[in-house]
C-alpha cells in the first residue's frame, strides 16, 4: 500500500451520514476523532441503540444543517486540549479521504465556535498515511457549496 500526504487540513466525506465534503483538521495531537454535532438523541432502532444529530457542515454556512443517524458505539469520556472532561457519544461511520474509504470511529461535540467541523484524530490517521504541516488539501480539492447544491445561490445562506 503506499503512503498518503495528507496536509494539516483536508475535505474529507462521511457518505454513510450523507456528508459529501466536510473540512477536517489533521490534528495529530489528539487521539480520537470529533465531528460538530447538535442536537444530539439517543434512540433505539430495531432494537439497537443509534443516535440522531444535527450537523453544520459548512463553516460559513450556519444554516445549512443536516439531520444525521447513526449507530451508536459507545458512550465515553474524552478529555479536550485544554483539560476539559466531557461523557461524548461515539459513532463509527465511514470516511472517505483523498481515494480511500475506510471505517472511523468520532466522537460528537459541539464545535460551532471553531473553525473545524471535524477534527481527525490519531487513531483515525491510518499507519500508512503522512502528515506534512506545510501543506494543506493534499488528497483533494472540493467545492462543497456544490456538492451541497448551493452552488446556484448568488450569496451564502447566512445572508438569506
Amino acid at each position: 500500500m503506499s503512503q498518503i500526504i495528507l496536509g494539516w487540513r483536508e475535505w474529507v466525506a462521511l457518505p454513510a451520514l450523507g456528508l459529501p465534503a466536510i473540512k477536517a483538521k489533521i490534528d495529530t495531537g489528539a487521539k480520537t476523532s470529533a465531528l460538530h454535532a447538535f442536537q444530539i438523541k439517543q434512540l433505539k432502532r430495531k432494537g439497537e441503540d443509534w443516535v440522531s444529530f444535527s450537523i453544520h457542515p459548512l463553516q460559513y454556512e450556519p444554516k445549512l444543517v443536516k439531520e444525521c443517524k447513526a449507530p451508536l458505539l459507545d458512550f465515553r469520556e474524552v478529555t479536550d486540549s485544554g483539560g476539559h472532561r466531557e461523557f461524548r457519544y461515539v459513532i463509527e461511520t465511514t470516511l472517505c479521504i483523498g481515494k480511500d474509504t475506510y471505517p472511523i470511529e468520532m466522537t460528537l461535540t459541539a464545535r460551532e465556535n471553531m473553525r473545524f467541523r471535524m477534527l481527525l484524530g490519531r487513531q483515525g490517521i491510518l499507519q500508512h498515511m503522512l502528515v506534512d504541516v506545510s501543506s494543506s488539501f493534499s488528497t483533494k480539492r472540493l467545492n462543497a457549496r456544490k456538492l451541497y447544491g448551493l452552488d446556484k445561490l448568488k450569496e451564502p445562506l447566512i445572508n438569506s
